[in-house]
């Protein structure tokens, strides 16, 4: 699920799919000449039914969970700035680095995460990241889903807050506690990229050069530089991982980056049967 359509979150993977299974967003099927080369939609596009919701309004989209096999949540932000923007090139990644590390003491000032927009974009890693998962996993209980997917992420980096992945932790966590009768299964790949985002690609380029180094270095900066000195993934990848995961019953809790490729590889290999 997405609060807006974004090829940086988990996407369907290409296959075969039931119109019965929607993709929830809160722009509905999104424009393909913005995310793709193309204005056509793609083929696997086709066979999802596209669905307007917002993930803050669970009655919006609480009936078309019932009885589903499982649920994915793919939202997230890495930046409380205008992040939109930051990968659109409408503001740099400094000025959207420096908003997000402002200091905000009066916690009044904020509109609530769940009463409407923050200024464009302006949205918390405990709406996105953290709230949002519990809202769409309390909703996935109630209406008897057997499996829900979060696409949390494997650590930090020293140029986010440490509020980033307090709050994908935090949502794992909670939706393990609180929904026990549901198989959560909490992806955790590092940092994910797509050409349809150019910045992504560059800042991939980054991270790979820093998991090259960490590598000749044995691993010393690990802990320190976390995603930034891990090997990015494609989203693709990512994507595949998850369906997997979902038809695997043995998968469930957190699924570091190693696994992650183990089971894009298992769909890969089942693709060429």
């Amino acid at each position: 699920m997405g609060r807006d359509v974004d090829k940086v979150a988990l996407r369907p993977s290409p296959g075969p799919a039931s119109p019965a299974n929607p993709l929830l967003s809160r722009s509905g099927e999104p424009r393909w000449d913005s995310i793709t080369s193309s204005p056509a939609p793609p083929s696997w596009a086709r066979e999802v039914a596209w669905e307007r919701a917002d993930v803050f309004r669970p009655a919006a989209y609480a009936p078309l969970l019932r009885g589903a096999a499982a649920v994915v949540h793919s939202m997230g932000i890495l930046l409380e700035a205008d992040y939109k923007g930051v990968l659109a090139g409408r503001e740099s990644p400094v000025a959207g680095l420096r908003r997000a590390f402002a200091p905000n003491p009066n916690p009044l000032a904020r509109e609530p995460a769940g009463g409407g927009e923050e200024g464009p974009g302006q949205l918390t890693y405990e709406a996105m990241n953290r709230d949002s998962a519990l809202l769409v996993a309390r909703e996935a209980a109630r209406g008897g889903v057997g499996a829900f997917l979060y696409v949390s992420a494997a650590a930090g980096a020293p140029i986010l807050p440490a509020r980033y992945i307090s709050t994908k932790r935090e949502a794992e966590d909670l939706v393990a506690c609180e929904f026990p009768g549901l198989r959560g299964v909490f992806l955790r790949p590092p940092f994910m990229y797509d050409s349809s985002r150019s910045i992504t690609v560059g800042l991939a380029a980054a991270a790979g050069l820093g998991a090259a180094f960490n590598g000749l270095t044995g691993g010393v900066l690990g802990g320190f530089m976390g995603a930034a000195a891990a090997k990015p993934f494609k989203v693709d990848l990512v994507a595949e991982a998850a369906v997997e995961a979902l038809a695997d019953a043995s998968v469930r809790g957190p699924v570091e980056p190693a696994q992650i490729e183990e089971l894009a590889t298992r769909a890969w290999r089942k693709g060429m049967l």
